[in-house]
């Protein structure tokens, strides 16, 4: 990388290293959508990650380190260390601990750390701040009632935002039937308040070369432990192991099958808020499914 950014990015790793470090290279990391990410190697060989974005963003990065520390605190899956964060110039940054990542592990452990995970739990749903999905808002107004959470800050949040982003309205009015209606679902079923990643699909985690499983990108909250499951099904990249070690550790309920649908079409419409094309009618399609189990 040119000098020039490696003088750009050194204030801000000693803001939190100290005054009298050296940077060696700075490596360019491809992959991430949203922020600029790179490895950071000091003159004394130790290594970092960074992200970088523009200064308004300052919040995001601020909620991720919360949410790393939260997922950390639980002593169950490895999340790396967040450093610092602040504002340098007209870019906000996250410094990170650097682990050294392969895309293969042990998905059994990995399994049984989520269900460890979960395990921690809070007297309400939502947390106390909110956050970002992906590259949207995502708020989490705290409540004891798990429904109306999903009803208010999940499903109807997406859905009105689909609406402005021109979701057809025979679409949206379906939608809104299912978020009047959705209660059915959780007839027999009130799910705790469950630490969750929040945004675990397949690109957000990895593997220490032991096979040890870390997790990274959070969208921490606390609710329904099913959210977590049902996003690990939507792009794949987890395998048998991974969910027979994770109903030994915690059997999931047997009305997981329909609900994973629900808790997937709230990434699914928020896919078409940020990208638009054909995730709209794969929302439109996971509503009709939806209503017709309602009846």
């Amino acid at each position: 990388m040119k000098s020039s950014s490696t003088d750009l990015i050194l204030p801000m790793l000693q803001q939190h290293l100290g005054t009298s470090i050296a940077i060696a290279r700075v490596d360019a990391v491809s992959g991430g959508c949203i922020n600029q990410t790179s490895t950071v190697t000091l003159a004394d060989g130790s290594r970092y990650f960074l992200k970088v974005n523009q200064a308004s963003l300052l919040e995001m990065f601020a909620a991720e380190a919360d949410g790393l520390h939260a997922i950390r605190a639980s002593a169950s899956l490895r999340a790396p260390e967040p450093l610092g964060c602040g504002v340098q110039g007209q870019q906000a940054y996250l410094l990170l601990e650097y682990l050294p990542l392969q895309a293969h592990g042990d998905q059994q452990q990995a399994g049984a750390q989520l269900a460890a995970l979960h395990r921690h739990t809070a007297a309400q749903h939502g947390w106390f701040r909110s956050n970002t999905i992906g590259a949207s808002p995502q708020r989490n107004t705290q409540t004891h009632d798990w429904v109306q959470f999903w009803q208010q800050e999940r499903l109807g949040f997406q859905l009105e935002r689909a609406r402005r982003n021109g979701y057809p309205p025979r679409s949206y009015e379906q939608g809104l039937s299912l978020k009047a209606g959705m209660g059915a679902l959780f007839a027999d079923y009130q799910p705790s308040a469950s630490l969750l990643h929040g945004d675990l699909w397949g690109g957000n985690l990895a593997y220490l070369p032991d096979g040890s499983p870390v997790v990274f990108d959070p969208a921490v909250y606390y609710g329904d432990r099913e959210t977590d499951l049902a996003m690990t099904e939507l792009f794949g990249g987890f395998g048998a192991d991974f969910y027979a070690a994770y109903n030994e550790a915690w059997r999931l309920n047997q009305g997981y099958a329909v609900r994973k649908t629900l808790y997937n079409l709230y990434h699914i419409l928020n896919h078409f808020n940020l990208f638009g094309g054909g995730y709209g009618e794969q929302a439109a399609g996971m509503t009709e499914k939806l209503l017709a189990e309602i009846g």
